[in-house]
C-alpha cells in the first residue's frame, strides 16, 4: 500500500504459479485443430464431458435439464440472466448463498478492498448497465485458469518479458490478481479516483500494458500531462466507438485491442493481428440470428470449463457483428467485425410506409455520428418513444446540431423509416466509474428485443 493509493497491493511471487504457467501454455497451444468442423468436434467432447460432471452439481440445472439428453446438449432449453439471477443459490456449485455473495461484494465496492472472498470464491459484481446487477462466482482454480489464458491472450511477450500493467476497472478483484508476479508488475487504478491523480501514477509507473474502459483510455488520450508509451493499449469492459478507437490509437501510437469479458466469463480477445475473436478454446458459441443479412448474431455461450457457476446454454443480450472475412492470424476461432452492444439498445422505429417497427443497430448510430460531429467525444443517442429521439452534446461546436441532424436524416432515409422528432439537449461530463452507453433505447413499447 502506498500514501498516494491506500487500496494498493503489493505483488510478490504466488505459489500459485505452475497452474497459471500451465493455463498459460495450454492457451497459447490452442485446441490443435484446423477448421471450424474440427473445432466444433473439438468443443463437442470438452462440453459433454463437462455436462456429465456439472450438471448433477448444480441444482437448478438438475432440475431444469431432468429429462433431457445431454449428449445433444445444442438443443437443451435455454437461460437467461434474470432466471440465473433468481437461482442464484441452486445455481452455484459451492454453496455461496446470494445474500452472502451480495453482502460481500457490496462491502468490496463501498470500502474499495476487494481481497475478501467467501470461503475462498471469489465474488464480483457488474456494473449493472442492463438494469440489472449481477453476481459472478469464480474458484481458486478458476482464478488460475483465467490467468493464465488471459496472459496468454493479450501479452505482446513471452510471459517470462517484464511488464507493467496498468489495469482500470471500476472494480478490483482477485480475479484480477492472479496475474501478478515477479515479472508481472500488476497496478490496479480505482475509476473512481481523480483524472490527475491517475495521469500522476502513470508518468511513474510507465506501463508497458495499458488496460482501460474506452470512456478512460479516451480521457487519458486528452490528458496533455500524461507521457506515458505503452507497447500495448487494451479496451475493456465496455463497447469501443469506431470514434474513441481511432482517438486513442492516435495518441498512443498502437492500434487499440479489445478483451471481451462479461459477468458469463472470458468471451474473447484481439489476435497480434488486432482481431477481435471469440474465446472458443473456452466457451462454445451458437449464435441466434438478429439479422441474417448483416451476420448480426445474439451469442448462446457454453463454458466448458467454469464449474462454481456453470454458464449452460445462455442467451446473452449482446449483439455481435460476425466478421465476413476470415482473418489473416490463420485461428479457427470465430472473429468478430465489432461487439454492436446490447440488444435493448437497438432502436426501433416505424417504416415510413406501412408503419412496421424497423431496426437500427447501434453501429450506423455511433458511425452517423462519428461522421457528422467527430470532434464531440461525449454525445448519447437516446431512443425516447415510438417517434422520439434525444441527442445529447457535450460543448458542441456552433453547427453540430445541423450536421448531426442533417446525417440522422440521412440514416433514416437509407433505412426507410420515417423521421421521428429530435431533440437536442445537453450532455453530462462522462463518469470513468460508468459504462458509457452512447445509444440507449428507453422506449419499452416492444417486447425482448423486438416487435
Amino acid at each position: 500500500r502506498t500514501p498516494e493509493h491506500p487500496n494498493a497491493r503489493t505483488h510478490e511471487p504466488t505459489p500459485m504459479l505452475l497452474p497459471i504457467l500451465y493455463h498459460y501454455i495450454r492457451a497459447l497451444a490452442g485446441p490443435g485443430v484446423r477448421g471450424r468442423a474440427a473445432l466444433r468436434a473439438w468443443q463437442d467432447e470438452r462440453v459433454r464431458r463437462h455436462l456429465r460432471r456439472v450438471v448433477p452439481r448444480s441444482r437448478f440445472y438438475a432440475r431444469h435439464y431432468a429429462g433431457e439428453r445431454l449428449d445433444e446438449w445444442r438443443a437443451l432449453p435455454l437461460v437467461e440472466k434474470g432466471t440465473l439471477m433468481a437461482e442464484f443459490d441452486a445455481w452455484n456449485t459451492v454453496g455461496v448463498r446470494r445474500d452472502e455473495a451480495m453482502a460481500a461484494a457490496l462491502r468490496g465496492e463501498e470500502s474499495r478492498d476487494f481481497a475478501p472472498t467467501v470461503r475462498g470464491i471469489t465474488v464480483g459484481l457488474s456494473s449493472g448497465t442492463s438494469g440489472k446487477r449481477a453476481l459472478f462466482l469464480a474458484s481458486a482454480a478458476e482464478r488460475q485458469a483465467w490467468a493464465g489464458t488471459i496472459l496468454a491472450k493479450l501479452l505482446p511477450a513471452p510471459i517470462w518479458v517484464a511488464q507493467r500493467i496498468a489495469f482500470f476497472l471500476r472494480a478490483n478483484s482477485t480475479l484480477y490478481q492472479s496475474v501478478a508476479s515477479r515479472h508481472l508488475r500488476f497496478e490496479y487504478y480505482d475509476l473512481l479516483a481523480p483524472l490527475e491523480a491517475h495521469v500522476e501514477r502513470l508518468n511513474r509507473l510507465q506501463p508497458t500494458i495499458l488496460i482501460a474502459p474506452p470512456a478512460m483510455l479516451r480521457l487519458l488520450a486528452d490528458a496533455p500531462a500524461l507521457h506515458i508509451a505503452p507497447r500495448r493499449v487494451i479496451s475493456v469492459a465496455d463497447v469501443l466507438d469506431p470514434q474513441d478507437e481511432r482517438r486513442i490509437a492516435q495518441r498512443f501510437e498502437q492500434p487499440v485491442h479489445q478483451v471481451y469479458q462479461a459477468t458469463e466469463g472470458l468471451l474473447g480477445a484481439s489476435c497480434r493481428l488486432g482481431t477481435l475473436h471469440l474465446a472458443e478454446d473456452v466457451v462454445a458459441v451458437q449464435g441466434e440470428p438478429v439479422d441474417v443479412a448483416t451476420g448480426r448474431i445474439m451469442p448462446i455461450l457454453t463454458d466448458f470449463r467454469r464449474t462454481s457457476q456453470p454458464i449452460l446454454r445462455y442467451r446473452l443480450d449482446d449483439v455481435l457483428a460476425l466478421r465476413r472475412d476470415p482473418c489473416a492470424c490463420g485461428s479457427p476461432f470465430l472473429a468478430l467485425a465489432r461487439i454492436e452492444g446490447r440488444c435493448d439498445d437497438l432502436f426501433w422505429l416505424p417504416d415510413g410506409r406501412d408503419g412496421a417497427l424497423r431496426p437500427i443497430f447501434p453501429d450506423a448510430l455511433r458511425r452517423a455520428m462519428m461522421i457528422a460531429a467527430p470532434e464531440v467525444a461525449t454525445y448519447r443517442v437516446r431512443q425516447l418513444d415510438r417517434d422520439r429521439v434525444e441527442v445529447a452534446l457535450l460543448a458542441p461546436p456552433a453547427d453540430a446540431e445541423r450536421a448531426v441532424r442533417a446525417a440522422l436524416d440521412r440514416l433514416w432515409a437509407a433505412v426507410g423509416v420515417a423521421p421521428p422528432t429530435l431533440a437536442f439537449v445537453p450532455a453530462e461530463p462522462p463518469d470513468p466509474a460508468r459504462k458509457e452507453r452512447r445509444v440507449e433505447r428507453l422506449w419499452q413499447g416492444i417486447e425482448g428485443g423486438a416487435p
